[in-house]
């Protein structure tokens, strides 16, 4: 990647060559704490360095002599077909990365033709997401709370946006322990203290960003507060069990997927339901340490899960190869979190545009050397897992 005082910030990210060279460039313009909430994980970080280290064991078995001078990346998920098999995960705070925020992701991923998911903790409404991304598929993600009656209202916040897909995540009884945040003392919006102004020194280009912005509040939760891990204790239900699940079927008339799941018995009983789709999650690791490693726990689920169920895949994912190893094991396809973040922070709109360029070229190149032609040629026998 290009360096030294004649390259731009926005030329250094549309010459990025992968998703490390813009989360190095993230790392530069954003305030330490900023970058360590996207970076960070879960206690010792276990379960995020194996998620990402579970993308190195991936070995190819490339098929030869086959015409790949075409590779086509689209796709069909829930019934509607996309670009390639790429979501836009769910992100909090996302305004704290970048000042446009989440509807700068909503009109990227509008422009490559991937799905994007609005989450319960965004910065942006529901409505706003829609405003800004009207001919994109948006999806939103609940959080269901302790009062009933509020989720009712966010659904039907969410309906009335157009959005038509609903990711329910269930990995959130209580809130992990994020240590890099408690160390940094982070809180929603960043407060200036002492350290902060040292930090606003070295990135003066967020600071700035930041003070003459939109103020970062919640858009679908009130307030602003101090403790993040405590507002994740005081709203979310910790009793939230498969009535409940049910219970949201019946109030929502759009398509359902299930994210969090880290067991196959539990993604065969969440299949009887009659769920959509689910997504095997960790929450990047960002929850339970020491959880199950999602490509790892990938063909399991997708076995336990039949034919009625989509099974997606969100953990470690940080190329288009990675993208491929997944579809190839079983995956509809694979939501995408931290990889854009990077891009966000290193350069708005135009970063989260390098990411999905990034993915969709890297996946071709996969897909030709592969010799699978196209998305719909992967297969397990193209990739498997090599032992530990």
């Amino acid at each position: 990647m290009p360096r030294g005082p004649r390259w731009s910030r926005a030329a250094r990210v549309a010459a990025a060559a992968d998703v490390s060279d813009l989360r190095r460039l993230a790392a530069r313009r954003a305030p330490r704490m900023v970058f360590d909430y996207v970076d960070g994980a879960a206690e010792s970080e276990l379960s995020l360095a194996r998620s990402v280290a579970a993308f190195e064991r991936v070995e190819f078995a490339p098929r030869v002599l086959r015409d790949v001078s075409d590779a086509p990346t689209s796709v069909e998920i829930l019934g509607r077909r996309v670009s390639m098999p790429v979501v836009l995960g769910p992100t909090g705070f996302t305004r704290m990365m970048h000042r446009s925020g989440e509807r700068a992701v909503a009109r990227a991923a509008q422009r490559a033709g991937v799905p994007y998911t609005l989450s319960t903790m965004g910065t942006t409404t529901a409505a706003g997401v829609a405003a800004a991304a009207p001919a994109g598929w948006n999806w939103f993600q609940l959080y269901v709370v302790r009062d009933r009656a509020r989720t009712l209202e966010t659904l039907a916040m969410a309906s009335e946006a157009g959005m038509d897909v609903l990711v329910v995540t269930v990995d959130v009884p209580v809130a992990g322990a994020r240590l890099r945040d408690v160390r940094h003392g982070l809180t929603v919006p960043p407060t200036l203290r002492w350290r902060g102004v040292l930090e606003a020194v070295r990135h003066p280009a967020w600071w700035f960003d930041f003070l003459t912005g939109e103020p970062l509040r919640f858009a679908t939760v009130d307030g602003a507060p101090e403790d993040l891990a405590g507002l994740t204790n005081l709203m979310f239900d910790p009793s939230v069990t498969f009535a409940d699940l049910e219970w949201i079927r019946s109030a929502w008339q759009g398509r359902l997927l299930v994210k969090g799941v880290q067991r196959a018995d539990d993604a065969k009983e969440l299949a009887a339901l009659g769920v959509d789709g689910v997504v095997v999650s960790n929450h990047g690791g960002r929850q339970l340490d020491r959880s199950a490693t999602p490509l790892e726990l990938l063909p399991a689920v997708v076995a336990a899960a039949g034919d009625r169920t989509e099974v997606f895949l969100d953990g470690g994912v940080r190329s288009g190869a990675d993208v491929a190893a997944a579809v190839a094991l079983g995956a509809r396809a694979c939501f995408v979190g931290r990889a854009y973040l990077y891009g966000l922070m290193a350069g708005g709109e135009a970063g989260v545009d390098r990411v999905l360029a990034l993915l969709r070229a890297e996946l071709v190149r996969t897909l030709q050397l592969l010799g699978a032609g196209g998305v719909e040629g992967l297969g397990p026998d193209l990739v498997r897992l090599r032992d530990r």
